[in-house]
């Protein structure tokens, strides 16, 4: 289980950055350094793929965050669905993998994330799942940036099996400006 500093972050994050329009992501790409919202600095975008990092207490964050290109079933109600890797370097911590599902998982589910046939299970909590370590964490985003597709499955409190789907062709250049921003190396 996530400390309680990891999910408030995460939790955070998901509050901070709403996905970007069209339009605002060709604005974004225009001026990739403006300040956006609440001191959160955009550093780009790439196939629906957003890159941002924030700095606050003098304490660094990055992050991307992608939504899904395809979701399953169309008429389930819930929120936006959105992948993030996350790196907080001042806490050692990079590459980490969560996603929001946008409604609450069934209580001591996993849900599954298969990226070009790579198959990974994920611990959920409330409407989120991350990996249950470093090394899984890594592997996923090793994984996503070298993959297509990633497809993410999960089942919600009311028993709604739920599908879906990441297009990745943006997904390595979001991770590299996030990685320059951070100093992460690969």
């Amino acid at each position: 289980m996530p400390s309680f500093v990891h999910s408030v972050v995460a939790a955070l994050l998901w509050l901070l950055v709403a996905a970007p329009s069209p339009a605002s992501a060709q604005n974004a790409t225009q001026n990739k350094d403006a300040p956006t919202e609440q001191g959160v600095t955009r550093l780009g975008s790439a196939e629906g793929w957003s890159a941002y990092s924030d700095t606050e207490k003098n304490r660094k964050v990055c992050y991307l965050v992608g939504e899904p290109s395809k979701v399953e079933p169309a008429s389930a109600k819930r929120e936006k669905a959105q992948a993030t890797v996350t790196h907080r370097p001042h806490e050692k911590v990079a590459n980490e993998v969560s996603f929001k599902a946008g409604y609450a998982f069934k209580e001591g589910s996993d849900a599954e994330l298969m990226v070009d046939g790579k198959k990974f299970s994920l611990f959920t909590n409330k409407d989120a799942a991350w990996s249950r370590d470093a090394a899984t964490d890594r592997a996923v985003v090793d994984a996503m940036a070298k993959g297509k597709h990633a497809v993410f499955k999960g089942v919600s409190t009311r028993g709604t099996a739920t599908t879906d789907t990441y297009a990745l062709a943006g997904f390595a250049q979001a991770l590299a400006q996030i990685d320059k921003a951070c100093g992460v190396k690969r």
